[in-house]
Parts: C-alpha cells; structure tokens; sequence
C-alpha cells in the first residue's frame, strides 16, 4: 500500500492512475485492459513506488474475477451450457492437453526441466487469461462472434481444469505423507459437499431470499444481497479448496432462468468493472521490470517462445476442432495466446512448493504480464490486416424457409417496434411476413407468448430474400431494425429493385430522416412519438386541462414537422439548418406565447 499506510490515499491513487491512462489507451485504440496494465505499472514498486505491496491489492482485485464469471454464469443457462458440451469439454479439453504437451516438451528437452517442472509450466502456460480475453471480446463486440463464442468455451475449460492442476501440485512436488489418502478423500468429499451446497441453494434458497429482499423496497439491501451471494460463494468454493471463480460462474449459471436474474446483473455490473481494473492494475504492479532490465533477452525469449506455441495451436484447434475459418481461427489464436490470471496462482503455489525456483518464477510473471501487454498491439494489427467475412449462421430449415402467400406487407426487424407493428397487422387481419436474421427472436416470435407470428430467417439487404419473401407482391415494406445504416441500405436496396413499393422506415434521428426522404422512403422518428406523448403527460400534470395540453402538442408537432421539411432543403448546409433551427425556436415561443395571452383573454 502506500507509504503511509492511508486507505483514502491509495484509493485516490488508484483512481487518478485508472482516469489518466485508460482514456488515453482508449484514444490510441489500445483498449482500456492495456491502459490499467499501465497504470499498475507506473504505480507499482518498479516505477513510482507509489504502491509498495502488490500483493495486498492482488488479493481483493481476485474479486473482479469472481464477478466477471458470476455475471457470464447469470448469461448463460443449464440448457444453454449443455448445448456447449462439444466447445466447452471437447475443444477446451484438446486445447489444454495439446499446448501443455508442446510446452512442456519444449521445457523438458530444450531447457532440461525435470519432468514435474516441466508439467507444471505445460500447463500453467496453457491457461489463458479469462478476464482479459473476455475484456477485449467485449471491447469490440465480438463475444457472440464464432472466434468469440469458442473462446469464451475454451476459457470456461481452462478455469475448470485450473483446479485440479492446482490440487495436484503437491503431488507433483512429491509431498506424499502416509494419510495422503485420507486427506485425498477428505479433500474431495468436501469439493463435492460445496458444490452440493451451492447448487441447493441456488435452486431453493436463493429464490426466496430475493423476494423478501426486494418487496422490502430497499436499494442498497438488494444490493448487499447480490453481493453477499456472489462473495459468500466464492468464499465457500475457496474454504474447500477450489476456484472461487468457478463457484461465482456455478452461483451465475443456477440464477441465470431467474426472475431476477436482470436484477442481479444490474447490481454487479459497477462493481465488476471497477475490481477487473483493479485487478489488470495488480497485473501490471506485480511486474518487476528491472528483472527486464537485468535480463531483457531471457524475458523477451520467454514471451515469443510462449505466444509463438501457443498461436498457431489455437489455430489448429479452433480450425480443425472448433470448425472455425481460418480468418476466425487466427484470431482465436490472438486473443487466447497470452498467459492467464490463473497461471500466476498456479507458478507462485508452484514456487511455494520448490517446483520453480525464485529466478524462473519472476521470469514468468514478467512474461505472462508482457504477453497480455502486446495482445492487444496484436489484436489491433492483426484483425485489421485479416478481416472475418461474415459466418453463416446456424438456422433451422424452417426458419429460413420462407411459406407465404401474397403478403399485404413485409416487416424487415422484429425488435420491439416490430413487434407492436406485427401485432397489430396481425389484430386487423393483415397478411403480413416477418424478416430477422436473430434466430432468438425468431424462436421467441414463434413461440406461444407471441401466437406464433410468421417471422423467418432472412437478410433484408439479399435480393434473393426480398422475392422469397414476395416483396414484390407487397403494398409496404417497413424497416424497423435498431440499425440506422442497415434501414437506409435496405430502403435504397428496394427502391431500386420495386420502385412501386411504399416504404416506411424507422429513423434514428433528423439527419437520418433527411436521408431516408432522399430515397423516397416514408420515415418515422422512433422516439419523437414516445416523447411527444410524455410531454403531453407532464403538461397535465402541472396544470393545463386535457384539451390545452392536447393543442399545445399538436402545435408543436405540426410546427415541427413543417421546421424539418424546410431543412430538408438545406440539410447539407450545416450554417443554414443552425439558422433555420434559431428562427424556428423563436417562432415556436412566440406561437407558444400567443396560446398563453388566448387562454387569459378567454377566462
């Protein structure tokens, strides 16, 4: 901690250290793991000095970590996790034991490791970090891409198979009494009690306890609950001996078809992100960078043997194994080369144990810390050099076989917007055909809550869908995806292919309104109703009878609409449409202000 021993003092060092360098990490495009990795530097006993015990910082930072995992578990679902079995234990399974063979090897026959030692690195060094990987998926909105959703599953192995590696390094050190056995036994029978007792009481304790907490109506009691459940498990998995990151995931994955599972998400969510900076900082401080300086050769060897193994094996297994394209296998490779947080656990117990000596553990923490340091340098070369082409989704035949007769209108997105519009087509008996390319919401359209609405797997911006689905045949196409890019291609797209056809178009805003006018299409602001009917609202509220209120919103909206046909004009002339929106606030007070003198002079 700092010299002085001051809680506030270090926490205002964290702090003002995160708020420097990671908006500036993200201004490089670095990423924000990058900049914590930094600011822990900088901060850490190598550089400023102005943290002296990492370790005291490490072990409160593991807590990102946990509620890293207990939110994916809360994502995820026992349904959803067994649909993964093949990613998560067949392609997690072979990734471990074919780079833990390849380095180890590599320690054993190169540089002359005894067999244990060499195992011992094998696998801690084909563990990948969690938390950073994660991090930089969710960065670039890549977690439900193909390379996203294949690494999340090999991570998830990795934690798992963390366990046992690190209960077996006393074996592995040779440590054998002659109550082994008992104490084996023990061990084990008290691992399977506390996942016993996490999964009883997440199924039919947990449940309960919510209901009572939150018809208590108290914020911060629902939120000492949601930490209580996470901590107090994690605390539980590591009394018997396990990751208490696996047993938040565990926690997670029992709540995750909860009624308060968004609750929970909601709760966490600050916290989490808060204690993973903590933790990259804690990464950063545990480097010791004179060992860089004393031995730049052996560290920087270390780093490109490890990331060097560890690529193109990925590679081969998110390729062959995972089913990935080569584009998307390489960037596997990237994101999960580096080292992992579990990696320092195993080395340091490793050390503790006499299996890895002083001079090759530092060694190993610099690397693994350099290693998550370059990843994302590599991530951003990298994938922009090799761009993904869009993977084919994986779509039920008869979702994307598209059966109608002439339909009378066709709905490109059914979020929520499209949802309501369905319906009512639907109530007025209209027939109508529905396109997303989000098999969820096409399997939730189709389902009973929703009375099996005709919505099908289809790309409006295909040629090939839009006759599938007889837009030819249609007297209106309504674009209503959250995509302001997608709806102005879509509308130009038919437009040019069924000039005949009306469109209407969900418009983001009043430049994409200008645009969508441009093509021919008909647009609809998709908050300016919402909004006109909250002021509405509030007009009532403080005063105005139904029918005054009811004529200032009219007056408004009419004098709206004709202040936006007159920019329509000029929309490209950004000092014209700033005069023009001067002119029409003055006009509209004046408007606003003769209702006011109308009013008075009747009563």
């Amino acid at each position: 901690m700092p010299h002085d021993g001051g809680l506030l003092q270090a926490a205002v060092v964290f702090l003002f250290a995160a708020v420097i360098t990671v908006p500036l990490a993200k201004r490089l495009q670095l990423g924000a793991v990058l900049g914590y990795l930094l600011a822990g530097v900088l901060i850490g006993p190598s550089v400023l000095r102005l943290v002296t015990d990492p370790e005291s910082v490490a072990r409160v930072s593991e807590l990102g970590v946990v509620l890293l995992l207990f939110i994916i578990g809360l994502e995820l679902s026992p349904r959803r996790l067994w649909v993964m079995r093949r990613s998560v234990f067949g392609v997690g399974l072979a990734q471990v034991l074919l780079t833990a063979l390849a380095i180890g090897s590599v320690a054993w026959l190169v540089f002359s490791r005894p067999l244990n030692t060499a195992a011992v690195l094998g696998f801690g060094l084909a563990l990948s970090s969690t938390a950073f990987g994660l991090q930089i998926l969710a960065e670039r909105k890549e977690l439900t891409s193909p390379h996203g959703r294949l690494a999340f599953a090999i991570l998830l192995f990795q934690d798992i198979a963390a366990i046992p590696l690190i209960a077996l390094l006393p074996l592995l050190a040779g440590a054998r009494h002659l109550d082994a056995g008992e104490v084996e036994l023990r061990d084990i029978l008290l691992a399977v009690g506390s996942i016993g007792a996490v999964i009883v009481g997440g199924r039919y304790l947990l449940r309960p306890v919510f209901r009572i907490v939150l018809k208590a109506g108290l914020k911060e009691v629902a939120t000492a609950t949601s930490l209580l459940v996470v901590i107090g498990t994690a605390w539980l998995m590591e009394l018997a001996g396990m990751s208490m990151a696996l047993g938040a995931f565990i926690a997670g994955l029992l709540l995750a078809d909860s009624e308060y599972r968004h609750e929970l998400e909601a709760q966490i969510e600050p916290f989490k992100g808060l204690l993973l900076g903590l933790f990259f900082m804690s990464v950063g401080m545990s480097a010791d960078l004179s060992l860089l300086l004393n031995e730049p050769f052996a560290v920087l060897v270390l780093t490109v043997l490890l990331m060097l193994l560890k690529l193109p094996l990925l590679y081969l297994v998110g390729h062959l194994a995972g089913g990935l394209d080569r584009v998307h296998a390489l960037r596997l490779g990237i994101i999960l080369a580096a080292g992992g947080e579990f990696a320092f656990v195993v080395f340091k117990l490793a050390h503790e144990q006499g299996l890895v000596d002083t001079r090759l553990h530092g060694l190993l923490v610099l690397s693994i810390t350099l290693s998550m340091a370059v990843t994302p340098l590599l991530v951003l070369g990298l994938f922009r050099l090799f761009k993904a082409k869009p993977s084919p989704v994986s779509v039920p035949d008869e979702y994307a076989r598209i059966d109608s007769d002439a339909p009378r209108v066709v709905i490109a997105g059914m979020g929520r917007m499209g949802q309501i519009i369905a319906r009512v087509l639907r109530a007025q008996r209209v027939p109508y055909v529905a396109l997303d390319t989000a098999v969820e919401m096409i399997d939730y359209g189709r389902s009973l809550s929703l009375g099996h609405m005709p919505i099908f797997y289809g790309d409006p911006l295909r040629p090939e869908i839009l006759r599938a689905a007889k837009v030819d045949k249609a007297e209106f196409l309504i674009i209503a995806t959250d995509d302001p890019d997608t709806n102005l291609k879509t509308a130009e797209l038919v437009k040019q292919l069924y000039p005949h056809i009306k469109v209407i178009a969900r418009a983001r805003n009043r430049q994409h309104v200008h645009r969508l006018l441009d093509l021919g299409a008909v647009p609809v602001r998709e908050t300016f109703h919402s909004a006109l009917e909250m002021s509405h609202q509030a007009l009532l509220g403080l005063g105005l009878n139904e029918e005054q209120a009811a004529a200032r919103i009219r007056r408004f909206q009419r004098h709206d609409e004709e202040v936006l046909a007159a920019q329509h004009k000029v929309y490209d002339d950004d000092a014209a449409v700033i005069q023009t929106a001067r002119e029409a606030r003055a006009e509209l007070e004046h408007l606003f202000d003769a209702d006011l003198i109308e009013n008075k002079g009747v009563k």
